[in-house]
């Protein structure tokens, strides 16, 4: 089943008014699906890997990757167009499960808390997931309205080779500690109560788009 969106509301139309029937992604109620953000520049196996684990320990029926035009934390310059990145990570992708969306391009929303209250505002019924990185738990209190973003949806870490060892103890690891569910407790999350959040340990992959594009930069030059 897709959603498809009602006319927006004054206060959106400067953003969506090109966009009047903007589909998301199949979902339907009840439906339990993960959120997984970046600028996926470029898209690596550990974003497929990180996704797969979380499908499989939390009981998720899809993931959305949602491809943002830019992260507002990093420097941009040189960014691949949205059109490859989004391109890209399909190729990537390779999963039915796995959905690759330009959605914040199309609603026009420039920081995570303003994507996901619009996907909670327009489908309640759909229980969802923020899927990061370990390496973005030890950022998270950089993020704009951080702590609402966890008050918004239940949250799946997902340990990173190096970050794993103190991304818990850093900020935001330390200020949503009363919310942390153990690992056991993985398939209840999406039914969570928000805040809550859990670690999931097994990945650990030392993959990072940064260093990609690094590398690649040294390529080119």
């Amino acid at each position: 089943m897709n959603c498809e969106f009602p006319p927006p509301r004054a206060a959106d139309r400067a953003t969506t008014h090109q966009h009047r029937r903007l589909v998301l992604p199949p979902h339907a109620p009840g439906m339990r699906i993960g959120l997984f953000g970046g600028t996926f520049d470029p898209p690596h196996a550990a974003h497929r890997g990180a996704c797969l684990l979380a499908m499989k320990r939390i009981g998720l029926d899809r993931v959305w990757w949602l491809v943002t035009p830019g992260n507002p934390l990093k420097d941009t310059r040189g960014l691949a167009p949205l059109e490859a990145r989004v391109v890209a990570a399909r190729a990537l992708a390779d999963d039915p499960r796995i959905d690759v969306t330009d959605l914040e391009a199309r609603i026009g929303t420039r920081f995570t808390f303003q994507t996901v209250s619009y996907l909670v505002r327009r489908c309640p019924q759909v229980h969802f997931v923020w899927i990061m990185g370990a390496d973005n738990l030890r950022s998270f209190h950089r993020w704009q309205r951080w702590r609402d973003i966890a008050k918004l949806v239940p949250i799946a870490v997902v340990d990173r080779l190096g970050p794993s060892l103190y991304a818990s103890a850093g900020v935001a690891g330390q200020a949503l500690a009363y919310a942390r569910l153990p690992e056991t407790a993985a398939r209840t999350l999406p039914e969570r109560k928000p805040p809550a959040w859990i670690y999931l340990h097994g990945l650990k992959s030392p993959l990072s788009s940064t260093a990609l594009r690094a590398a690649r930069a040294l390529h080119d030059n």
